[in-house]
């Protein structure tokens, strides 16, 4: 994996921006919450719930969003909170890549069968294949990519990076 796309340093750039956008956009919120892919979306989602932490006297809630990511609809989508915990809520749907889709298009499904204040969606990288109409309302990068590239996001401690390959 020699093509290094974002180093650590501006992936932390990134995050910043990211959840100062979050936090411009729901300024007025008592409570947001950040609703992370499980793997690399959840741990993307700590990161940003952390900065808001910072930046906000709102409440920050972590939601983990579990699916099969190879079968969203066979194997349905749960959350870590209950459909009364984001009712009436702004909710930002976050997961690592936007490749296809398909896992951001199941999420958002996911929580429109629930009254909202309001639904984004956040990536550290939008990938230009999608299959599916969903976009990313804040995004890190976008990259125009073959399909035969792929995207690897690798959270860790000071030492985050995204390579293509």
């Amino acid at each position: 994996m020699d093509n290094k796309i974002l180093t650590h340093q501006q992936i932390q750039h990134t995050i910043q921006r990211i959840a100062y956008q979050i936090y411009e956009t729901n300024v007025s919120e008592e409570e947001i919450i950040i609703a992370g892919i499980d793997g690399g979306g959840l741990n993307f989602a700590k990161k940003i719930q952390k900065v808001l932490l910072r930046i906000t006297d709102a409440k920050i809630t972590l939601c983990t969003v579990f699916m099969d990511k190879s079968d969203p609809l066979k194997s349905g989508v749960t959350t870590s909170l209950p459909e009364a915990d984001f009712r009436d809520k702004a909710v930002v749907l976050v997961d690592d890549v936007l490749n296809s889709g398909t896992t951001l298009i199941y999420g958002v499904h996911h929580f429109l069968k629930t009254p909202l204040k309001r639904l984004k969606t956040a990536v550290l990288v939008n990938r230009n294949h999608k299959k599916y109409p969903v976009k990313a309302d804040f995004k890190g990068i976008s990259l125009s990519t073959s399909l035969q590239e792929h995207v690897h996001v690798k959270f860790e401690s000071k030492n985050d990076v995204v390579y293509l390959d």
